[in-house]
């Protein structure tokens, strides 16, 4: 399940004749927007990827199915995402979720889908095409932030003359909210109305929060978490002996065993798990299954061939020869081991944060084994002095090599992330860039391709470009790759996955990941590198 929040949120929980409508509409979900859901994930909705047909999505509050309030009763798919509009019930819960809408508490929906159909880009960002929406949630912050915003509440107290019980045994006011045309949320009150008289009771003891709880009001900040603070000092305050209180007053530090210790997940992820160049190569199944340690990829060494021929003379002959090129196969594979301790006890769940980690690690390591290699294959045909011009000529100059006597033409540049930003910084004797951001309304200024410091995306002279940290700095390969035919490097790869093993001596579970990577330089002489001076 996933889930993200929207923006624009309307709450309407009266119609203009004052009869309660309890309804609250506005943006589910936006399309073409990245966000990054509660486990990290980078997602973003195509257009029309949520159903406007099927069974209704149920409202809850947080995503907590114990805590549904409605239903949504009404969806209209537009270019620009999925509008809703939901009925909320006439509930205890309902009551109080309406009211701390009122107050900008939850002042955001959220969207609870399950991806049917899916694919990820070059960023790693999770590209859905079409999703089973089964629940919409008020909450109080999510995944677009200030922009997922209730922006029109105001309430107003309804009650008809003949719903008043004079009986002060049991007062009745029913209440009612009209939508405002106001950008931030307000309440207006209507006149005065009698009502029965409410009698003084005593003050409801306090009692200390929960770790959630206290996790909750520190997430919304404000005077929430002031009000809490305040109560916990009160609390401590009511419980001191005669003692304590002659001793002075008692602060937060005096007492840390009554504070609860909040872990806000999820874990903060350092490294974005990539394989650019693994992915550009096309990583290929072994034609074996992977059942043996070599395979053998035949390449041709000698071809025939065709000349003019004298009449009645003998015809040209040269024998082909196929070479029999044995491919080995690497073994990549990481370890570790889990307390029975750690598995049970710890929050968020330490076994899936690690063997996330440890799968995201076999990532980088295959594809810095298929960035070696092809730097390793690599044949010079040029050093350049970083300027323009011997720039234009060291690429074209590669491509020369690579198209002489094969007619193969390059597709791909691959650089290092130092070599990506002085290409970014290229710049004529005017001072435009030679590589402009064809969005930025560069187009037709030196349009020899196009850059952007926002991403690794790129065409310079043309070339798909490639930018991966597993290079070692100053590398620039111009090569084809990823189109099948005349590929000069190809890779292969077989996943084998997870492995456990229980060890009760010790009370730990051993958990391991590996897979075979094997790389094959076909055509060797297409692939160039330029060094610098």
């Amino acid at each position: 399940m996933i889930r993200f929040n929207a923006t624009s949120v309307t709450i309407d929980a009266a119609a203009p004749d004052g009869t309660p409508s309890r309804t609250i509409t506005g943006i589910a979900a936006p399309y073409n927007v990245v966000a990054t859901v509660s486990d990290g994930t980078e997602i973003m909705l195509s257009p029309g990827a949520l159903p406007t047909d099927g069974p209704n999505p149920k409202l809850f509050v947080g995503h907590q199915s114990d805590k549904a309030i409605g239903t949504v009763i009404a969806r209209e798919d537009t270019p620009d995402g999925m509008l809703f509009q939901a009925r909320v019930a006439k509930t205890v819960l309902g009551e109080e979720s309406l009211q701390l809408a009122l107050e900008n508490v939850y002042d955001q929906v959220s969207v609870g889908i399950s991806p049917l159909e899916f694919s990820y880009n070059e960023a790693g960002v999770m590209l859905i095409e079409k999703a089973a929406w089964t629940e919409l949630s008020l909450v109080s912050h999510g995944a677009f932030g200030a922009s997922a915003s209730i922006t029109q509440v105001a309430a107003s107290i309804h009650q008809n003359p003949d719903e008043t019980d004079n009986n002060p045994d049991n007062p009745e006011v029913e209440e009612t909210e009209e939508m405002q045309p106001a950008v931030t949320p307000e309440v207006v009150e209507a006149a005065a109305i009698p009502t029965s008289p409410i009698f003084a009771s005593a003050k409801r003891e306090f009692v200390l929060p929960s770790a959630g709880e206290f996790m909750a009001a520190y997430h919304i900040g404000g005077d929430t978490f002031k009000n809490m603070n305040a109560a916990v000092a009160e609390y401590s305050a009511s419980k001191r002996t005669a003692l304590q209180a002659a001793a002075g007053d008692v602060l937060t530090t005096d007492t840390p065993g009554l504070l609860p210790v909040p872990v806000l997940g999820p874990l903060v992820q350092d490294l974005n798990f990539l394989r650019p160049v693994a992915e550009a190569v096309g990583m290929r199944a072994y034609p074996d299954s992977g059942q043996s340690k070599t395979f053998i990829r035949p390449t041709i060494t000698t071809h025939t061939s065709v000349a003019s021929q004298t009449e009645l003379a003998a015809a040209s002959a040269t024998t082909m020869v196929i070479a029999s090129n044995s491919i080995s196969k690497t073994t990549l594979a990481g370890q570790v081991t889990l307390s029975i301790q750690d598995i049970d006890f710890t929050s968020p769940a330490a076994m899936q944060l690690i063997l996330n980690d440890l799968m995201g690690e076999y990532m980088i390591a295959s594809d810095n084994l298929v960035a070696d290699n092809l730097l390793a294959a690599a044949t010079s045909s040029g050093v350049w002095d970083l300027t323009v011009a011997d720039l234009l000529k060291s690429v074209y100059d590669s491509a020369v090599d690579i198209s002489n006597g094969r007619n193969w033409t390059p597709t791909h540049m691959l650089v290092s992330p130092d070599v990506w930003g002085q290409l970014g910084q290229l710049a004529d004797t005017t001072g435009r860039p030679v590589f402009p951001f064809i969005g930025a309304g560069l187009t037709g200024q030196n349009a020899l391709g196009n850059a952007t410091a926002a991403s690794w995306n790129g065409n310079p002279l043309g070339l798909q470009l490639v930018v991966d940290s597993n290079f070692a700095a100053k590398t620039m390969v111009i090569t084809r790759i990823g189109q099948g035919a005349g590929d000069a490097y190809e890779a292969y790869e077989s996943i084998r996955g997870l492995m456990s093993v229980e060890q009760p001596a010790v009370l730990g579970r051993l958990m391991s990941f590996h897979g075979y990577v094997s790389t094959f330089a076909a055509i060797p002489g297409m692939i160039r590198k330029i060094t610098q001076a």
